[in-house]
């Protein structure tokens, strides 16, 4: 009793913040909601020889404003399909064809005015609830809005999703224990609606929730239409919703292999089954019924009143054919028209966001502190480098100056160089792979560009590389007595930092080129091990063939810059005893390492640091022409 008094006081605290912002609302809550319609909306991939897969097959629909619609039907069916359809997310080897429309109209999604709630859980594990909610309001929300007020706004859509008991709970992930599935679902949720959009899709939205919270969060999504004055058009792909989550449906959308099997309103759907011999037996819940009917994975069903031992194929036949010649097809084709000419006009104009220097700010702030407490990234990689450091310092402990100190001394420059390298890229993928999925969520839904996460990523790893690029470097450049002086240990520990900086950099360039983690993780790992190849200790320079090992990939080998920096930081200088000769610095870099000394250590310095630029701008190109790509392919379509 004491746990529903509470829920109730704060539905009666959250409905009363509504009434306010309901009374203080601007013009824009007065503009018209958004109609979307599609006629004969056709999807196919490429199928390998076989010419192309048809994933969904001449569907026509539509989602008005106030309802909700459910797209239902079983696993494979194209539920997801048709709402990246309707979303634009389609990818770009995808094949579409037909008509969607926005008010009549062919026309993208503004900004602010539409919202997809992913199925996948992307967020930085390492964020509380709350974290999570109040950064996206700095990002979402335009500089014109008060951090009060955002917060506020924070409060409220938390309050909504019934999350304020874990607002200081980290979200949590692999490996750690945070937020329940039920409560991370929740929370993407919470996140997109922030902005209160016209237009909203979900992928799943009760996929980890049992059956009282998926009620309670279908039910308050359904209501946002009831709190604001604001008619918003919902959109839901539901895999198996509850008999109560299904009464709240206002519009039914029913697919199996592609094609539709029903499409109208969900309380006539029953009807429909029935007309066609599958009535729904008493005290069952239609949406497990209609399910199990247009299931083709399993062939035959006899179970005797059900659908008379039907092979369920030729039962999804009948249903396809009978609803194409229905009155619900018909009164569908209707309503496509209606909208298309009573509705037609522009869309409401883009929302603004945060501007660009704030998105730069609060992602660098976010990234700062997801990277301050995931204790797997650079803590633990602090600890293997100091570990490794030191064992690497007592092994090669005093080199001396005599000639057989000369091969020590590269060995062990080469060496530290490239275990930072390889713990690096071992240590840093996973949370970069994470940091991206996040990422791509956001970056889709248009919270901020690439360039602002760009600039936060990398501001934000420079203080944690400088501790694992510095310290570590201490125990072997001491203990093992290379050159002497601060100017040349500090020279040493820039160049680990760049080595770091460009394993981190290599690592978003793959994971944006190559979409599957594993994939772009080979992909880095066989990129380190042919620039560590050609970087000119393993192989010298001159003994590389000419033709493409040495012109150009040596040239554009980060290890082979990297190694010339440290040997001229090392042998410039010194003197070395073989015998009754002495070897000078110059004499050594010039006929045992061919190390080109026509200019200084600061210009190889110079172009790592050049290298990194260079991949971030990789980075920013990739994903820049991906979305360019995906934009031109939207307006061909």
């Amino acid at each position: 009793m004491q746990s529903h008094l509470k829920f109730v006081t704060a539905f009666e605290k959250s409905a009363i913040i509504n009434i306010k912002e309901s009374n203080n609302r601007d013009v824009e809550t007065e503009e018209k909601g958004i109609f979307l319609t599609w006629k004969d909306l056709w999807v196919t991939v490429p199928n390998g020889r076989n010419g192309r897969k048809p994933i969904l097959q001449g569907l026509t629909g539509y989602a008005k404003p106030g309802q909700l619609l459910a797209i239902m039907g079983p696993s494979g069916c194209g539920k997801s399909t048709l709402l990246d359809a309707l979303a634009g997310r389609l990818d770009s080897n995808t094949k579409q064809t037909g008509k969607i429309l926005v008010n009549g109209r062919r026309q993208e999604l503004a900004y602010g005015t539409s919202a997809y709630v992913t199925q996948d859980d992307a967020m930085l594990s390492n964020l509380t609830a709350g974290e999570a909610v109040y950064y996206s309001a700095q990002l979402q929300f335009p500089d014109s809005m008060s951090k009060a007020e955002k917060k506020e706004r924070a409060d409220i859509t938390i309050r909504e999703m019934g999350l304020q008991d874990a607002i200081d709970t980290r979200i949590g992930g692999w490996g750690s224990k945070g937020l329940s599935g039920g409560q991370k679902r929740r929370l993407g949720i919470c996140i997109e609606i922030l902005t209160r959009p016209r237009l909203l899709f979900l992928d799943e939205p009760t996929s980890g929730l049992d059956a009282a919270a998926s009620y309670y969060v279908m039910s308050r999504i359904a209501s946002l239409n009831q709190r604001d004055g604001i008619q918003r058009t919902i959109v839901a792909a539901i895999h198996q919703p509850s008999s109560e989550v299904f009464e709240l449906f206002h519009d039914l959308c029913l697919l199996s292999s592609g094609e539709t099997v029903y499409f109208g309103p969900a309380s006539a759907a029953n009807e429909f089954f029935s007309s066609n011999g599958f009535p729904c037996p008493a005290l069952h819940n239609p949406a497990d019924h209609f399910l199990r009917i247009i299931n083709k994975d399993f062939k035959q069903d006899s179970e005797e009143g059900l659908d008379g031992g039907l092979i369920k194929e030729e039962a999804v036949n009948i249903l396809v054919k009978s609803y194409a010649c229905s009155k619900f097809s018909d009164q569908v084709k209707k309503e496509v028209e209606e909208i298309g000419k009573n509705n037609s006009g522009a869309m409401e104009k883009k929302r603004t966001h945060a501007a660009f220097s704030t998105q730069c700010l609060v992602l660098t702030r976010r990234s700062l502190l997801q990277m301050y407490r995931d204790i797997s990234n650079y803590w633990l990689r602090l600890f293997l480098y100091g570990a490794t450091a030191i064992s690497i310092g007592t092994i090669f402990y005093h080199l001396g100056s005599s000639s057989g100190s000369i091969q020590a001394r590269g060995s062990l420059l080469c060496f530290t160089t490239l275990v930072l390298t390889f713990i690096t890229f071992i240590g840093g993928f996973p949370p970069l792979v994470e940091i991206m999925k996040a990422y791509e969520r956001e970056r889709l839904n248009g919270h901020y560009g690439v360039t602002a996460f760009t600039i936060g990523n990398t501001l934000s790893a420079v203080p944690y590389i400088l501790l694992t690029s510095i310290i570590p470097g201490v125990a072997p450049y001491f203990l093992s007595g290379l050159q002497k002086g601060l100017g040349h240990f500090l020279y040493f520990s820039w160049v680990q930092f760049a080595n770091v900086f460009w394993v981190e950099s290599l690592i978003i360039v793959s994971i944006g080129i190559v979409p599957k983690p594993l994939m772009g993780m080979l992909l880095g790992m066989g990129v380190i091990g042919l620039m560590s190849l050609l970087g000119g200790f393993y192989r010298l320079p001159n003994d590389l063939p000419t033709i493409f090992w040495r012109y150009p990939l040596h040239y554009i080998c980060f290890h082979k810059y990297a190694f010339q920096g440290l040997f001229k930081n090392e042998f410039g200088g010194l003197e070395f005893v073989q015998g009754n000769k002495t070897m000078t610095g110059r004499e050594i870099l010039t006929n045992m390492w061919q190390v080109e000394i026509g200019y200084s250590k600061w210009v190889d310095l110079a172009i790592l640091f050049g290298m990194i630029v260079l991949y971030r701008g990789l980075f920013l190109g990739i994903t820049k022409s991906k979305e360019k790509l995906k934009h031109i392919t939207a307006a061909i379509r």
